[in-house]
């Protein structure tokens, strides 16, 4: 019994000790550093035993140890020992359950915070907010994404609190909104400020094919690709970068749609200026291949100055072939002015004019009137091509290949690869054009027989074909005529070739001789005139009261004795 007592008496002492002060447990009290031990420290609160509490949570984020023994230090008691018989400790959430108050309030009043980015997590970030951690969404760290978040990480950042929750302990939060508030403020200033010809500097916020975006602060506006720099680009990558700072001029500026259209090159010099007298019509220049075309290669100067090729000015012998197969990009080439059109920034050029002229060479090495000899090249509807030299090619036209066969039929016999000889005919150094002839090898077998036959000749004739418009004859060995059904007879009754069969002989008037269709145009109608006129010249007049009758048949008896004998 006395012993019971005295334990009582003693818990009633050491209650008394203590007092109030006592439970303490789930407070936050004041503690001194009493030992440095490696990683932890021990912590001195009033109780019977020291805590121990990891340095790491007396460090804010990103930032070195700086404690020392005797500093005083508040802590959050979890318990007033363990099984061990320590006080269990905590600074962190110490550190929590004072900013909970402040942080509540700040949510309460949507007034920003300020915190510390000290961690990576799925999803987003961990932000201190004084003792407190809270989650940054990935969404809500910028206006636009960040690829480096380097900058930011253990420097102090205002933030907006999105959502707070102390039972779960659950604060989300994000820089964005303060951004933006931000953002909308300078924009207003901006846009109210903002004039044409102005000289801003912008971050490149976003880059397209045809351009780059720009962010004034607040306000974005449009760098075309066009206007980043005087020499060609081909795309906004090749001069920026995103998140890269730029100066600009401001081109155009719609306060309505509050569109801005910005420049870069025109903060530098026009290299046109000067274009007239660094480049002359007929000067010869080093130039680098920038861009090829289905039409032609441009080809760079100098900076921001480019001229045209043409394809048609870019070789003396490679026709209908691709710039591409001529020259490459960025190659190095010699070009001659052709022309300047300032007006429209344009400059001609010409390649093939820096090398000789193998056209004029040709001129004077195959006079018209010589002869050459070739391979056939190429074979087509409308006649063979030649090869005169590696590059160039002649052309004999169907209507040149020979006298006597005409049209496709003359190209039977000949085949590519073929060697023939041939007539240099006519050399165009202009048109870059070679007229050959083979026929014209020999005579003209038509002009010494043309020569036997006069117009108003009657002569006689074999009929070679029947056709309805009349009849294909020949005359002598290799004349050739044609007689047309209107000239078949003087009756129009009469006037049908069927009357006529293919190797009929036929008298008739020479009425055309065409050296050019190399054919006589004759007429049996004519003829039969002729012998009118002459019948009533013989015998008859118009007094002697003769018939037509009378008198074509006194001349028709007077023929016929006359053939007898």
């Amino acid at each position: 019994m006395a012993a019971d007592a005295a334990n009582e008496n003693f818990a009633d002492l050491l209650a008394e000790s203590f007092g109030k002060d006592t439970n303490i447990e789930g407070s936050v009290v004041r503690g001194f550093i009493v030992e440095i031990e490696g990683d932890a420290v021990l912590i001195d609160v009033g109780l019977k035993s020291e805590g121990r509490i990891p340095l790491k949570e007396l460090v804010s984020p990103g930032q070195e140890a700086d404690v020392k023994i005797g500093d005083e230090i508040e802590v959050y008691v979890e318990r007033m020992e363990d099984r061990n018989g320590q006080a269990v400790l905590s600074r962190d959430k110490a550190r929590r359950e004072e900013a909970w108050s402040v942080l509540e309030a700040s949510f309460e009043k949507q007034e920003r915070v300020t915190g510390i980015i000290f961690g990576k997590v799925k999803g987003g970030f961990t932000v201190d907010l004084s003792g407190a951690t809270a989650f940054l969404p990935g969404s809500q760290v910028d206006i636009r994404p960040v690829r480096d978040l380097g900058p930011l990480m253990g420097s102090p950042q205002p933030f907006q609190i999105l959502k707070i929750d102390r039972r779960r302990g659950n604060i989300v939060v994000s820089r964005r909104a303060v951004l933006e508030e931000s953002r909308a403020e300078a924009r207003t200033e901006l846009v109210s400020n903002l004039q044409e010809g102005q000289v801003l500097q912008g971050v490149v916020k976003n880059i397209t094919d045809y351009g780059a975006f720009v962010d004034l602060g607040g306000v974005d506006g449009l760098l075309h690709v066009t206007d980043i720099a005087w020499q060609r680009i081909s795309h906004p990558s090749e001069a920026l970068q995103i998140g890269e700072t730029v100066e600009v001029q401001v081109i155009r500026f719609n306060a309505e749609t509050q569109r801005i259209s910005l420049g870069m090159k025109q903060l530098l010099s026009d290299p046109w200026e000067n274009v007239e007298g660094k480049f002359p019509i007929g000067a010869k220049m080093e130039g680098r291949v920038t861009n090829i075309t289905d039409y032609g290669a441009f080809v760079e100067l100098e900076a921001g100055v480019e001229g045209l090729v043409h394809v048609s000015e870019m070789s003396w012998t490679k026709k209908n072939v691709h710039p591409g197969k001529i020259v490459s990009t960025s190659q190095q080439v010699e070009v001659m002015v052709l022309d300047v059109d300032l007006s429209k920034r344009r400059i001609s050029l010409g390649l093939k004019q820096c090398t000789g002229n193998p056209w004029e060479d040709l001129s004077t090495a195959y006079p018209a009137g010589s002869e050459i000899e070739g391979e056939i090249r190429n074979i087509t509807e409308f006649g063979l091509f030649v090869g005169l030299t590696e590059e160039i090619d002649g052309l004999v036209h169907l209507s040149d290949i020979s006298w006597d066969v005409t049209g496709e039929a003359a190209l039977e016999g000949f085949n590519k690869g073929d060697m023939v000889k041939a007539k240099v005919l006519d050399i165009d150094t202009d048109k870059e054009r070679i007229s050959l002839g083979i026929k014209q090898l020999t005579d003209d077998p038509f002009a010494g027989q043309a020569d036997n036959y006069r117009k108003g000749e009657v002569v006689t004739c074999i009929v070679s074909a029947v056709s309805e418009n009349g009849l294909d004859v020949t005359i002598g060995d290799a004349m050739t005529g044609f007689i047309r059904r209107a000239d078949l007879s003087r009756e129009r009754n009469e006037q049908r070739a069927d009357r006529f069969a293919v190797g009929e002989k036929v008298d008739a008037v020479v009425t055309n001789l065409d050296k050019k269709s190399r054919k006589l145009t004759l007429s049996i109608k004519a003829r039969e005139s002729a012998e009118e006129k002459q019948a009533m010249a013989d015998f008859g007049s118009s007094d002697s009261g003769a018939s037509l009758g009378d008198i074509l048949g006194a001349a028709l008896a007077k023929r016929d004795t006359t053939d007898d004998k």
